[in-house]
C-alpha cells in the first residue's frame, strides 16, 4: 500500500522493456543476497534454499524454444512478494544446472520477460520500474479498461522475442501457499493470440503455457515468534490477553484458538465502524460463522468505495478490486489535466482534494485485497506453522494499514525454504481450433483453458 496521496499526480506513463544483459548478470550475482536479506521494508526475504521439482521440463522447453520449435509462457503462482525472486533463481541457476546435467546446451541468457503491476512503482519507488525494465519487465495497469500498450507489447514479446514470457495469472498475491485465487483470463488470451500471430506469419512453432507452483516452508516452526507477534496484534486491536484454556492440545490448536478470537474481534470492530460511520446495514449476528461475516464485511468495504466512485458491483471480489483501483487512479493520476502547473489555485486545490479523497476511498479496497482467499477452515485443514503464519501476517497487514500511513515492514519469522513445482506444459495450439468461429467460441475456449490452468496449479500444490 502506497503512502498517503496528498495531491494530484501526472498520468502514469507506460514503462517499456529495455532488456540489458549486463544488468541481468549483475542481478544474478546479487540474487543470493536479495533472497537472504531484507533490502526493502516490503520484501520479507529470508530464503536460504530453493528446490525445484521437474525442472528438466523447463530445460527441455528452453532447448526447443532456442531452436525455434516452440513458444511458451510461464504461468506461476503468486502467493507472496518473494515469488519473482524465486522464479529468477529457478531460471538463472536451477534450469541451467539441470540442463548441464542432462547434456542440454542452452544459450545465454536463460531468462524471461515478465508482466508486473504498474502500481508497484507507486509504493516501492520509481527505481523499481527502471530496474524491472532493464530485466525485461513489462508494466501493466490492471482494471476493466485494457492497458492496450502493455498488452500489445506482451503479445509481441510472446510471439517474437528471443526469450519466453512469465505471468502470474492470479494477478496479485493472496498470501496463501495452499489456495489458488481465481485466475484472470489474460494468460489464456495471450496464448491464443500467440497462436494466431504465428499462423498469420506462417510460422510452425507450437505454443505452450507452463504451470508453476511456489510454496514456502520455515526451516524451524516459528511458534515462539508467532506467539509474540500475535500478542502484539492483540494489544494493537485492544483485545485483552487470553489465558490458556484446559483441554487444548498442541501449539497449533492453542494458536488457532487465539487467532480466531482476534479475527472475530477485529471483524466486530470493523462491522461497527462501517455501521456507524458509513451507515451500512450490518445487523449484529454473533452466532454467524466467521467466514460468512468476513465475506459480508469485505462486500461492505467494497460497496463503500463503489458508492463513492459510482461503480456498480460486478464479478467476484478480485474483479471489483481491479475496477476500483482503475477508478481511484483516474482521480489521482489525471489524464484529463494536460499541465498541472498551469491550473489555477482554485482548480489545483480542488484537484488535490479529489486526489486525497480518491486515495482514502481506495484504502477500503486495499483491505479487501489481502483477505480474498481467507477461510476459517484453512488452518483447520492443515494446522501447520506456515498456515498460521500466513493468516497472522495478513492480520498484521490489515492492522498496520489502518494505524500507519506508511508501507508496513512485515515481521521476519525465521529462515524459509521455497519449493517450486513445474507442471506439464499445456498446449494452446491443440486448442486453437476450438477457439475459432464466433466470439462465443473464443470466450468458451479461453474460459476452458483458464479452468484447466487453475486445476493444474491446484494439483501442483495439493
Amino acid at each position: 500500500m502506497p503512502n498517503s496521496i496528498q495531491s494530484i499526480q501526472p498520468p502514469l506513463k507506460f514503462i517499456p522493456p529495455r532488456f540489458h544483459a549486463v544488468i541481468l548478470q549483475i542481478a544474478k550475482w546479487l540474487l543470493p543476497l536479495m533472497l537472504r536479506l531484507r533490502l526493502r521494508p516490503w520484501l520479507p526475504a529470508g530464503i536460504i534454499q530453493i528446490e525445484a521439482k521437474n525442472a528438466e521440463v523447463l530445460a527441455q522447453l528452453y532447448e526447443k524454444f532456442q531452436a525455434g520449435k516452440i513458444r511458451f509462457l510461464l504461468a506461476f503462482r503468486h502467493p507472496e512478494v518473494d515469488d519473482p525472486l524465486c522464479m529468477f533463481y529457478l531460471l538463472s541457476r536451477i534450469v541451467p544446472k539441470v540442463a548441464r546435467q542432462q547434456g542440454i546446451k542452452l544459450q545465454y541468457p536463460v531468462h524471461s520477460h515478465f508482466l508486473y503491476d504498474r502500481g508497484m512503482t507507486l509504493w516501492a519507488g520509481d527505481w523499481l520500474g527502471w530496474f524491472f525494465s532493464l530485466l525485461g519487465g513489462v508494466a501493466i495497469r490492471r482494471g476493466k479498461r485494457l492497458d492496450r500498450q502493455a498488452i500489445q507489447t506482451a503479445r509481441d514479446l510472446f510471439a517474437n522475442s528471443q526469450m519466453p514470457i512469465s505471468v502470474a495469472p492470479e494477478g496479485g498475491t493472496n498470501g496463501h501457499s495452499g489456495i489458488v485465487s481465481p485466475l484472470e483470463p489474460g494468460v489464456s488470451q495471450l496464448g491464443f493470440w500467440c497462436v494466431e500471430d504465428l499462423a498469420k506469419a506462417n510460422r510452425p512453432e507450437t505454443v505452450f503455457i507452463v504451470p508453476i507452483a511456489i510454496q514456502y516452508r520455515y526451516v524451524n516452526p516459528p511458534w515462539s515468534k508467532l506467539e509474540r507477534l500475535l500478542t502484539k496484534l492483540e494489544a494493537v486491536s485492544g483485545l485483552p490477553a487470553l489465558p490458556v484454556e484446559n483441554g487444548m492440545n498442541g501449539e497449533s490448536e492453542i494458536y488457532n484458538h487465539r487467532l480466531c478470537r482476534l479475527a472475530e474481534h477485529v471483524i466486530s470492530e470493523m462491522e461497527e465502524f462501517y455501521r456507524r460511520f458509513y451507515h451500512q446495514n450490518l445487523p449484529a449476528v454473533p452466532d454467524r460463522d466467521i467466514t460468512s461475516r468476513l465475506h459480508r464485511l469485505l462486500d461492505t468495504a467494497l460497496h463503500v468505495s463503489e458508492q463513492y466512485f459510482n461503480i456498480q458491483p460486478q464479478g467476484n471480489f478480485i474483479d471489483r478490486c481491479r475496477r476500483l483501483e482503475e477508478a481511484g487512479w483516474s482521480y489521482i493520476y489525471r489524464e484529463d489535466v494536460a499541465d498541472i502547473a498551469a491550473l489555477s489555485p482554485l482548480k489545483r486545490g480542488l484537484a488535490d482534494w479529489i486526489a486525497q479523497e480518491g486515495d482514502l476511498r481506495m484504502r477500503h479496497m486495499r483491505l479487501v485485497e489481502s483477505f480474498v482467499a481467507v477461510t476459517a477452515s484453512y488452518i483447520q485443514e492443515q494446522p501447520t506453522a506456515e498456515r498460521c503464519a500466513e493468516i497472522t501476517l495478513l492480520m498484521f497487514d490489515m492492522l498496520s494499514r489502518i494505524s500507519d500511513r506508511k508501507t508496513p515492514a512485515r515481521p521476519r519469522l525465521g529462515w524459509r525454504t521455497a519449493q517450486i513445482n513445474v507442471g506439464e506444459p499445456i498446449s494452446v495450439t491443440e486448442r486453437w481450433a476450438n477457439s475459432q468461429g464466433d466470439r462465443q467460441a473464443s470466450r468458451n475456449a479461453t474460459s476452458q483453458l483458464t479452468r484447466d490452468l487453475k486445476n493444474a496449479l491446484e494439483q501442483l500444490i495439493a
